[in-house]
């Protein structure tokens, strides 16, 4: 999708300046992307939903055309920057798209604002708190991108791996080679802050979710490595009502990967829910 189609916005927030990028007229679906990753992740899919909804890109604390972090955040935070950019797009709700780190916050959002939601997709994400290996592990890979100055070498395959399942690598080069020009961009400066907060740091939100009453479709990569599709059914049985689904063919970034297959997810989802 051509960016000449979407308005940049910029928005104070708790987690300071965040850049939006906002097109379309309709409902409005705002979406929040992965870790290490912008707003221009959902380009391809803005582009399909753009006709029939209004469409807000955010690029999350510490990413992209957003400010850069200085210190970490707890999940609540990351709702209260969600709340004021919904009031300061001078919204009474919207619906939500997140992906992973979007859609662990999304769930927050959903269960401390209510009112300020209508329907939810959350994708690729969790409710549950960071295990022992993966605490140590992601310790490690910061310690790493400190010392590279970025997400290079080796950092970058171990992204890669953790993102992309093997039939995106083996049949999707535009995708492999759109996320290596987004990794290249990352300022690890930054997102390490953010890295810590939504890995190490991570709470159990399965008590929280029990709070969520709008309707939420929770969808799981069939060969997402970061989170497995039991610890994603997880989550989903958290929510109240919540439907689960599963993407074959795709992994951590079912969106970035298959955004023909994802728009109409979500476009079907919001158009049949009451």
């Amino acid at each position: 999708m051509s960016e000449s189609l979407l308005e940049d916005v910029y928005v104070e927030t708790v987690l300071g300046r965040i850049r939006l990028r906002v097109g379309g007229d309709g409902p409005v679906i705002l979406f929040w992307p992965s870790l290490l990753m912008d707003g221009g992740m959902w380009l391809d899919i803005a582009r399909r939903l753009q006709p029939h909804y209004k469409v807000v890109l955010v690029d999350p604390p510490g990413h992209g055309g957003s400010s850069p972090l200085t210190s970490g955040f707890d999940f609540a935070s990351c709702a209260i920057c969600l709340r004021e950019i919904v009031d300061a797009l001078r919204l009474d709700r919207v619906h939500y798209v997140g992906n992973s780190w979007g859609a662990m916050i999304g769930g927050t959002f959903a269960a401390l604002y209510p009112d300020r939601v209508g329907r939810l997709v959350l994708m690729n994400g969790t409710a549950s708190p960071c295990g022992t290996w993966q605490r140590i592990e992601y310790g490690l890979l910061i310690r790493m991108g400190l010392l590279l100055r970025g997400i290079r070498g080796p950092l970058r395959g171990s992204a890669e791996k953790a993102f992309l399942g093997p039939t995106t690598r083996a049949s999707r080069p535009a995708v492999v080679s759109a996320l290596r020009e987004t990794l290249a961009r990352v300022d690890f400066h930054s997102v390490r802050w953010a890295v810590e907060s939504v890995v190490p740091r991570r709470p159990d939100q399965r008590t929280l979710y029990k709070a969520v009453r709008a309707p939420v479709l929770v969808v799981a990569g069939e060969e997402d490595a970061t989170f497995p599709i039991d610890e994603t059914r997880m989550a989903a049985n958290a929510i109240p009502g919540a439907s689960f689904v599963v993407l074959k063919g795709v992994a951590h970034l079912a969106g970035f990967e298959s955004p023909g297959e994802v728009s109409e997810l979500i476009d079907g989802f919001i158009r049949a829910t009451p």
